[in-house]
């Protein structure tokens, strides 16, 4: 009999979960991955396994957050033969200024991470509507969050701060950054395909219906685009970007609108969909022949080319583009705009090879590494469980990431 650990990804309308199993000293290998999707109204369940083949597909009727719950985990514990359940990690968005590490779940840190949902009102409250489902139904499993600001509490100090009065800072108001389970995965993957490149200036570009720029060297976080909520920086699916302040004193000065109304606007209303008017996803806009949606795509590349600029000016150059998430792994259009335009730092693209999206775009020519890196939170969710509730003895957080797991 083995042990097994269970990561979940939450969102607004879907559970993302992926289960491990412990072999050897405590090294995930994964089992499969699931998901739940159109959970407000009528859940879809489906599981594959490592390789992609389905395992199971179900249609729920519509029904209670903990009934919903209490189902994936029992289809869960039903399929794991031998094994035991021994912890469920969760990705958090916000960890606010005291956490750089995960940490198991305790009522007090609930409590404390429900203040955080002002930073965070698109992530905090789902991501943790499953842990207290999950204690709901399974009181003694052990939970872990895991959060995706944590890895950013490795920049430097001036990275972090806004030009306020040092009260606001003192309270919390200060730049943070998010994708950091992410961008943790990207800096390890690179270690093991390009360990010269993981320890010089490296750039990856999360990009997705959320996306942001981290700027990395030697593994770790230097400067990034998102600060205080995940509405910062780039151009995203629904969420306007860096935003002059005064439009926002407009809105509410001269138009009335109330901060209700411009947090939705905002959130909700702006970014591809909001220039477009026609979806925010890309896929959509690049099949389209409307106008607006190539404005809406040359303007997501322009805001990414000149936010890569100002990552580059931080790390004093660049060795290495990292493409990652939806549209950074799946839209060779987009990677290619980008590219091009970022010839002026000596990176050449080889068309070929980012047509077929594969693992180095870049032209033997280039002075900048050009790479495709899939991204995995939920495996990064998985070591950090492992770290947290004390199973990976010897390992220290502090000296990056846990041993890679098996296959």
């Amino acid at each position: 009999m083995g042990d097994a650990i269970l990561a979940f990804n939450a969102g607004s309308s879907s559970i993302k979960f992926s289960l491990f199993g412990l072999e050897g000293v405590g090294i995930p290998r994964l089992r499969l991955r699931g998901e739940a999707e159109e959970i407000n109204s009528a859940p879809h369940f489906l599981v594959r396994d490592p390789a992609g083949v389905p395992l199971a597909e179900q249609a729920w009727p519509k029904q209670a957050f903990t009934s919903l719950i209490e189902k994936v985990l029992a289809w869960i514990e039903a399929h794991l033969d031998s094994d035991r359940l021994v912890a469920v990690g969760h990705r958090v968005v916000h960890g606010g200024p005291a956490h750089n590490r995960s940490q198991r779940v305790t009522p007090a840190l609930l409590a404390e991470l429900d203040g955080l949902t002002p930073l965070a009102p698109l992530h905090e409250p789902h991501n943790l509507a499953p842990i207290r489902a999950i204690a709901a139904v399974r009181p003694h499993l052990a939970q872990v969050a895991c959060f995706d600001t944590a890895f950013h509490h490795a920049m430097p100090k001036v990275a972090t701060r806004f030009a306020l009065p040092r009260a606001y800072e003192a309270e919390g108001v200060r730049r943070y950054g998010f994708h950091g389970l992410s961008y943790e995965y990207i800096s390890r993957r690179l270690r093991e395909l390009a360990p010269a490149e993981a320890k010089g200036r490296v750039i990856a570009a999360h990009l997705g219906n959320g996306a942001s720029l981290c700027a990395m060297r030697d593994g770790r976080s230097v400067d990034t685009t998102m600060s205080f909520t995940a509405l910062d920086g780039l151009m995203m699916g629904t969420r306007c970007g860096a935003l002059d302040p005064g439009v926002i004193l407009y809105l509410e000065e001269q138009r009335g609108l109330t901060a209700r109304q411009v947090e939705d606007l905002l959130y909700r209303k702006s970014g591809l969909l909001g220039v477009s008017g026609i979806a925010s996803d890309m896929r959509t806009l690049l099949a389209s022949e409307d106008p607006r949606a190539r404005e809406a795509i040359e303007l997501f590349v322009f805001r990414i080319v000149r936010e890569i600029g100002a990552l580059t000016s931080s790390l004093g150059g660049l060795d290495a583009l990292v493409f990652s998430a939806g549209i950074g792994e799946h839209a060779p259009q987009v990677r290619a705009m980008v590219c091009q335009k970022l010839g002026w730092l000596g990176a050449t693209l080889d068309s070929a090879a980012n047509d077929r999206s594969a693992a180095l775009i870049s032209a033997p020519s280039s002075r900048v590494s050009l790479r495709v890196i899939p991204t995995d939170e939920e495996a990064m969710i998985a070591d950090h469980v492992l770290v947290t509730i004390g199973t990976m003895p010897g390992h220290d957080p502090d000296q990056g990431a846990p041993p890679q797991r098996a296959g």
